[in-house]
């Protein structure tokens, strides 16, 4: 059913378009990805021709309401996926819970000696573990690089296996009961030329950087990992309660 436009308005019909779509991103009608429907949706929603539909985008386009991608389609602008810092789970389990479709793709997976600044961490009788890179996408997008070191078992994972599922997925397969602490920083570095290319980004620009440190029940750490983030559609949140019975 089309959209019931004044078609004898003096507004043309593309502002007309332009206006409703513009409320609808405000309000946050298009979460959780931000994206817009194609342009074909929006000619049979409000049953107009193409030409029509595309200068209503353009408007939104200029006036920065929305940001249109070559071959992907067109996003509110700022719409940025969320990372709750309070809740414990995966980075791809992340994106997944806001109904979102990401992708990982393994890059690399070999058992390696443990580094040496990472000894303390694992335990000094720890000598080697799994080293894994994957890089995570929404919707085909590059949006992070995550490389984790974790226990040398995950080394014995068929490929197919270690690149479909999260960490924390795995690790439950480990123990029976999967990660019970995780400590989160939050840094900032700039784009080198490898994480450039994967990324899709300029050399030097300013990515975010997630560093995680898992742990077993027993207080074993089984997951060390540091995820290069794109920060334009990224941002990390928590929730917090203020305890009125604390002293001041």
């Amino acid at each position: 059913m089309s959209e019931p436009l004044i078609r004898k308005n003096v507004t043309s019909l593309y502002e007309q378009i332009a206006s409703l779509l513009r409320d609808e991103a405000l309000s946050g009608v298009f979460d959780p990805s931000g994206k817009l429907p194609s342009e074909a949706n929006l000619m049979a929603r409000f049953d107009v021709s193409r030409v029509t539909v595309r200068l209503a985008l353009k408007k939104l386009e200029d006036e920065r309401v929305v940001e249109r991608k070559q071959g992907k389609g067109t996003y509110v602008a700022g719409r940025k996926v969320r990372h709750a810092l309070d809740a414990l789970r995966s980075f791809h389990d992340s994106l997944l819970m806001q109904g979102l479709q990401p992708t990982m793709r393994l890059l690399d997976k070999e058992v390696i000696p443990i580094p040496q600044e990472l000894k303390d961490r694992f335990g000094r009788d720890v000598s080697h573990c799994t080293f894994m890179r994957r890089l995570h996408c929404v919707e085909g997008e590059p949006i992070a690089v995550g490389a984790s070191y974790l226990p040398q078992a995950v080394a014995d994972l068929p490929w197919e296996e270690a690149q479909a599922q999260p960490n924390y997925s795995i690790l439950r397969k480990l123990d029976g009961q999967g990660v019970a602490r995780a400590d989160v920083a939050i840094g900032v570095q700039l784009a080198d030329s490898a994480l450039a290319h994967m990324l899709h980004v300029k050399i030097g620009s300013a990515l975010l950087v997630m560093t995680r440190t898992s742990c077993f029940a027993n207080g074993d750490c089984c997951d060390y990992s540091v995820f290069h983030i794109r920060p334009e559609r990224y941002e990390f949140v928590a929730s917090c309660t203020f305890n009125t019975s604390a002293p001041e």
